[in-house]
């Protein structure tokens, strides 16, 4: 959706397919809409979907606020299993028995995560270190140090249980990784846990319902684009 005609002034929603980068999204709106600045309000990993928002030339300036504005996930975390990356990027390197977890358990532990916490940074993200992204050093298997920081989870509320399968949606400050989450959750229940699914839902208050996906979207833009020649 965009709020603006013009290809040099748009806010656009995005829904990010599986499997593509966020770069990569920006870049082809770019070439098939001739559109020369843009940017988005925050990146998704390539195998998370949902809402992004795009902005291009002059709205551009609107990110920096967008980049700020809370964030709603909705995800499913595998409980007993560990990856490196925290998700499913990388493969499961360690499997624990999840015997004695239970609904109460699971909630309980949810509750904990609730409010100002610490995260530590994951060495898959794209966190910078003498000028590379940590993700980098962690395909080299190399550890970089870090520093916790604050983030604040407004809402964390589990909708469904089917073990080892956990559901979930999460409200949360900018700068929270949900993989962080999903380990960190895991390590709170003693049995470990990865990232399986993320969608982002909401950006402030922009919900990807209101989206389109990068091809739906680029076609109805040219249709409209045609038209208004059209009857110029």
């Amino acid at each position: 959706m965009v709020n603006e005609v013009n290809p040099e002034g748009m806010m656009i929603l995005i829904d990010k397919p599986f499997g593509y980068s966020s770069a990569k999204v920006v870049n082809i709106l770019k070439k098939r809409l001739n559109i020369k600045k843009a940017g988005h309000s925050g990146t998704l990993d390539p195998n998370a979907t949902g809402l992004m928002i795009i902005c291009t030339g002059r709205m551009t300036k609107d990110l920096n606020q967008l980049l700020g504005a809370e964030k709603e996930y909705e995800g499913v975390f595998m409980l007993g299993e560990k990856t490196k990356s925290f998700d499913s990027e990388t493969e499961v390197y360690e499997k624990i028995s999840i015997d004695g977890i239970d609904e109460e358990k699971i909630r309980n532990t949810a509750k904990e995560f609730v409010g100002e916490i610490m995260q530590l940074p994951p060495m898959f993200s794209a966190v910078k270190f003498k000028g590379k992204p940590l993700y980098k050093y962690a395909r080299k298997d190399q550890e970089i140090e870090r520093s916790p920081r604050a983030v604040n989870i407004k809402e964390f509320e589990i909708t469904n249980i089917s073990l080892p399968e956990v559901h979930f949606r999460v409200s949360c400050s900018k700068g929270t990784y949900i993989r962080t989450l999903a380990n960190d959750f895991g390590e709170s229940l003693g049995v470990g846990a990865y990232l399986k699914e993320l969608r982002r839902t909401r950006i402030g208050s922009y919900d990807v319902k209101n989206s389109q996906e990068p091809d739906e979207f680029i076609k109805s833009f040219l249709q409209n684009k045609d038209s208004e020649n059209k009857y110029a």
